[in-house]
């Protein structure tokens, strides 16, 4: 290479070689005096010659005879892009891959890479530790003596035994708990009545729930779920595992002698199918005071909807009021004559006459409930229901089915006058609703108390016709109240009536001379018609329209 000959003039060069471009760096013409120029490449410089065998990949020539890799040897693809393979010692083997008889197992053990003992195997080595010593043998973690050992087995063996000890306690004691909690919901589902409970009903007709379904039901009874406190016990709302929704009633202490009548009360009430009744699922008597579980009605009781926002809910017309009224009425009607034992609901309110999706009247709350015929009244020493709906002779004398059609007769007056049964707040005359209702129709003031949505929807005769009705209800006399059949019947006739309504018969009416419309005995009185934007048909400007009217032997009102 230094004869330079033939070499023109302008190209001094003198060295020629193969090497890897990137690790060559010319330092110009001072390389080519440089004396310690070939040792420096040949030290820094690495040949890079690119080959491979044939233009097959490895997987398209694995399987044919012209496959050069021998044993313990890798076949890899060549990356030049033009196809081929080599061949290399798969890892632990060292040698010509491609001259029998292949790569040669490597002894790792000549390098020392355990401190322990190392034994050498096929593509690999293993450590282990000589007797007397333990630990893994690798190099860096080592063996040791195994005279250190009795203390860690000592500490070792005295953690284990406290652990097992620990874990046997809680195992005994939690056992002993589960076994108590069980013989208790033993205890209060036979003193609840369970065993006559599964006498006397059939697996279709209801089912008895577990504690820990209702507890799941709950979310553990949590204040959250809490639907409503009443008098008769707190009422929860669950969601099943089938995704229903339910109400779930903790009622009152349950006395020991009234399990039997309970029991009964069950087995009735889940048989009850009318659809104007809150169904009756089943009950759970594994706690000290039974649960019941009832279906879930969503939009609340008729006493929300009446007194709340002043009764002007945009559904609560009169037709719906009277709609609630029949359904409510036909509800007790077949509790009272339909049932195979009669029902005596004993705390009908509006506060347990629900409203479903539909704003369908649904029966509620039989917690006060009692199973009995007609001609046995209830002499219980203690009283069920609630101030202003209690049947005043029925406190007297015991409690009968006149009793619930005197209660019924105060949700009548709640429904046409949008009070409540009892409002403290008012003055005296007027705190009784029964009262006040029965004196101002007695004092032909019927019309001064009505709700004013029902004043202006309603037709005069119905309106007179239902004020009749909850005056026969709300009699002091049982006897001459009439039946719930009767007052059913009564109601549903109502809603046949001419739906002309109080000031359309009062438009007319002014066509007559006024001389007709007053006789000798004059007793006037103003009643207020309150109109609102939602439901007046009148000018916007009109705000209100003042009715004369008078009072004659017979009729309520007569305009």
């Amino acid at each position: 290479m230094l004869n330079h000959t033939k070499v023109w003039s302008f190209n001094p060069c003198g060295y020629a070689f193969l090497g890897e471009h990137e690790k060559f760096t010319f330092r110009g013409a001072s390389d080519f005096t440089d004396p310690n120029f070939i040792s420096r490449i040949v030290k820094d410089v690495p040949i890079v010659i690119d080959w491979a065998i044939g233009n097959q990949s490895c997987s398209e020539v694995k399987n044919s005879t012209a496959y050069s890799c021998k044993e313990h040897s890798l076949c890899i693809d060549s990356e030049s892009g033009r196809g081929g393979y080599r061949c290399i010692c798969e890892e632990g083997y060292d040698g010509n891959p491609y001259l029998t008889p292949g790569c040669q197992d490597i002894d790792e053990c000549t390098k020392n890479p355990c401190d322990g003992i190392c034994k050498n195997t096929p593509g690999g080595f293993q450590c282990s530790c000589p007797k007397g010593y333990f630990g893994d043998g690798q190099k860096g973690r080592g063996c040791q003596k195994e005279r250190d050992l009795p203390v860690l087995k000592l500490s070792l063996g005295l953690g284990l035994g406290l652990l097992s000890l620990l874990v046997s306690f809680s195992w005994i004691y939690f056992g002993i708990k589960r076994r108590k909690i069980l013989k208790l919901r033993e205890k209060f589902f036979k003193q609840n009545g369970g065993m006559l409970l599964k006498q006397q009903t059939s697996s279709n007709l209801n089912k008895v729930f577990t504690i820990e379904e209702l507890k799941k039901a709950t979310n553990n009874f949590a204040k959250d779920r809490i639907l409503g406190v009443g008098g008769n016990g707190i009422v929860y709302k669950g969601i099943l595992p089938d995704q229903r929704i339910v109400a779930i009633k903790k009622s009152k202490q349950l006395e020991q002698n009234q399990i039997e009548e309970f029991i009964n009360e069950v087995v009735i009430l889940t048989q009850i199918n009318h659809r104007n009744v809150v169904k009756l699922l089943g009950c759970c008597l594994e706690t000290e005071v039974p649960l019941l579980v009832y279906e879930y009605i969503s939009h609340g009781t008729l006493h929300h909807h009446i007194h709340n926002n002043g009764g002007n809910m945009p559904w609560l017309s009169f037709q719906n009021r009277l709609r609630i009224a029949v359904e409510s009425a036909n509800a007790f009607n077949y509790l009272h004559y339909a049932a195979s034992i009669p029902i005596l609901h004993r705390d009908i309110k509006s506060a347990n006459i629900l409203l479903d999706d539909y704003y369908t009247a649904r029966i509620a709350d039989f917690g006060a409930s009692r199973l009995r015929p007609f001609d046995q009244a209830d002499m219980s020493s203690l009283i069920p229901g609630t101030l202003g709906y209690l049947d005043p002779e029925g406190i007297q004398m015991g409690l009968s089915d006149k009793s619930d059609v005197y209660s019924f007769g105060v949700v009548l007056a709640e429904l046409l006058a949008g009070r409540e049964a009892i409002d403290l707040t008012l003055p005296n005359k007027e705190k009784s609703l029964a009262a006040y209702f029965k004196a101002s129709v007695k004092e032909n003031r019927l019309f001064q108390i009505l709700h004013h949505r029902v004043l202006k929807e309603g037709s005069l005769e119905q309106l007179n016709a239902i004020g009749e009705l909850v005056v026969r209800c709300l009699n002091t006399k049982g006897e001459e109240r009439p039946t719930m059949k009767e007052v059913a019947t009564e109601l549903e006739g109502f809603t046949k009536y001419n739906s002309r309504t109080w000031a359309h018969h009062d438009q007319e009416n002014n066509q007559l001379e006024m001389g007709e419309m007053i006789s000798e005995q004059e007793d006037l009185y103003s009643v207020l018609m309150y109109t609102s934007t939602n439901y007046d048909t009148s000018s916007s400007d009109q705000q209100s329209t003042e009715i004369s009217a008078k009072r004659e032997e017979n009729p309520l009102f007569d305009d």
